[in-house]
């Protein structure tokens, strides 16, 4: 299933695509797409819903993010070797964990609006996963089982409040609008294996990035195992895995973004986002 959130800013309800590329409306199913909904139990009547029942929802609406009433929104930086290069950093020999504001979530299509003071803003495509089932100090062998499913994550970066205003990444990470989620939130039973995933990211029609999730250093399996250990994650989590070289801080010389750009980016079989700059 292909579950989404569509309406008005802090308005939406939940819906799903059904395979003519059409949204459905879900609201005498489930309140919103969140954790509670994306539990298995919940997940597997969804699943047996006959589409066709499903009102249709008009052409043309706002996605927001596809989920809702996120509890952790969790980074995993430096997490592709190319990337690390790029940013004169070392391979990690453990994942780099930060966290982003959950404020700073917004939908695929919304606009990304540049701080004040900041000239360092950046793109970063990345592979988001969804928790749908409580874990805690769990295995990289049943990691994936507590995963609902996959959504595009462009971790908006402002590189001077991250990497010059003190050592904590979070500055960088969390403004608002630097969170752009979905379009859709892809059940895991769609995407058989989440290490080998296509992904883009263009600016104003030029291609950036170009990367698979199979060149992750950790990949999505030893993530979830591995933050478990610290911390308990809960259905409706989010955790944005890591970039691919190519971010704008990499460029020689560097290309940052800037208000009126277009960023177009997508993760093989998850859609495509696209914002702008304002």
């Amino acid at each position: 299933m292909k579950l989404l959130r569509y309406g008005r800013d802090g308005s939406e309800r939940p819906g799903l695509l059904d395979r003519d590329g059409n949204i459905r409306c879900l609201a005498s199913h489930i309140e919103d797409v969140n954790g509670e909904a994306i539990a298995p139990a919940m997940l597997e009547q969804l699943a047996a819903i006959n589409l066709a029942t499903l009102p249709l929802v008009e052409t043309g609406v706002r996605l927001g993010p596809c989920v809702g009433n996120v509890g952790k929104f969790l980074g995993i930086g430096l997490n592709y070797a190319d990337h690390a290069e790029e940013s004169g950093a070392p391979i990690p020999a453990e994942p780099e964990v930060f966290s982003k504001a959950t404020s700073a979530i917004c939908g695929p299509y919304d606009n990304i609006i540049q701080p004040l003071d900041s000239n360092k803003l950046d793109w970063e495509v990345e592979l988001g996963l969804v928790i749908g089932k409580h874990c805690s100090y769990v295995d990289q062998a049943s990691a994936l089982e507590h995963v609902a499913g996959y959504c595009v994550v462009n971790d908006v970066s402002e590189r001077g409040f991250q990497l010059e205003r003190g050592s904590q990444w979070d500055k960088g990470k969390g403004c608002d609008t630097f969170g752009p989620m979905g379009p859709w939130l892809v059940t895991r039973d769609e995407i058989p294996d989440p290490n080998n995933l296509a992904m883009w990211l263009e600016v104003n029609g030029q291609r950036y990035q170009s990367g698979n999730t199979g060149s992750m250093i950790f990949a999505p399996a030893a993530i979830v195992s591995y933050l478990s250990r610290f911390m308990s994650l809960q259905p409706g989590d989010v955790i944005t895995t890591g970039t691919p070289a190519g971010v704008g801080m990499g460029q020689n010389p560097p290309v940052f973004l800037k208000a009126g750009d277009i960023i177009e980016l997508s993760v093989e079989g998850l859609g495509i986002q696209r914002q702008r700059v304002t």
